[in-house]
């Protein structure tokens, strides 16, 4: 059993790595802003805690005494290269000095590589504003690469289309490099298989410091 502290606990990905982990045992601590409105998330082997990902003080006092950590953390009411950098360091930074060495991050799949260097968000047609979110995903995984730290950390990138919030768990998943992972039919890559990939590179680490599409 490990103590896992999940950065924004209360999104869609973030419920479904706090259903997983406690599914398989581990204790979890939740992190929102704003606990008083995810009072739901509390309960069997879920502590609720206040907390900001981008401050690396609050990082360091939630994440006191924890194995590992997962983020989940996204915002639109502020830039996207600003949060996500900020979160990137912030993450690191706060991690690093309550003693917490692993550290999996959700990416997105616009990050991802379609051809030899070449994004899928540098595509021809690539919609501006999923293009400017996306660079903000692109400059943390910079900062996360330029960083002189001890924490071991990995981005895991689902692939960059919706996912299923309904579909249920299968455990099953493939696993590329930075590339995207071709889809082999036409449904959504469930929520819950995230959380599993996010849980198993808890348990048994198998990518370091690296970008990593997640697929059905």
């Amino acid at each position: 059993m490990s103590e896992i502290v999940i950065f924004g606990a209360g999104g869609r990905a973030g419920r479904h790595a706090v259903a997983e982990a406690v599914a398989r045992g581990h204790r979890v601590t939740a992190v929102v802003r704003d606990p008083a409105a995810y009072q739901d998330l509390a309960g069997d082997g879920v502590a609720l805690v206040g907390g900001d990902a981008t401050d690396a003080d609050s990082v360091a006092a939630v994440a006191a005494g924890h194995d590992a950590a997962i983020s989940a953390v996204a915002r639109l009411d502020m830039p996207s290269e600003e949060f996500f950098v900020g979160t990137a360091n912030a993450l690191l930074d706060g991690l690093a000095r309550a003693g917490v060495g692993r550290l999996v991050l959700i990416g997105i799949g616009t990050t991802l590589q379609v051809a030899p260097g070449v994004m899928l968000l540098d595509t021809p047609g690539f919609p501006a504003d999923a293009r400017t979110f996306s660079l903000g995903h692109a400059a943390a995984l910079e900062a996360l690469r330029a960083a002189r730290t001890g924490v071991d950390w990995v981005v895991l990138a689902p692939p960059p289309t919706f996912l299923d919030a309904e579909a249920a768990r299968t455990g099953r998943y493939r696993v590329g490099g930075d590339q995207v992972v071709p889809a082999e039919d036409d449904v959504l890559f469930p929520y819950a298989d995230l959380a599993a990939a996010l849980v198993d590179e808890i348990e048994a680490p198998k990518h370091h410091r690296a970008l990593v599409a997640v697929a059905r």
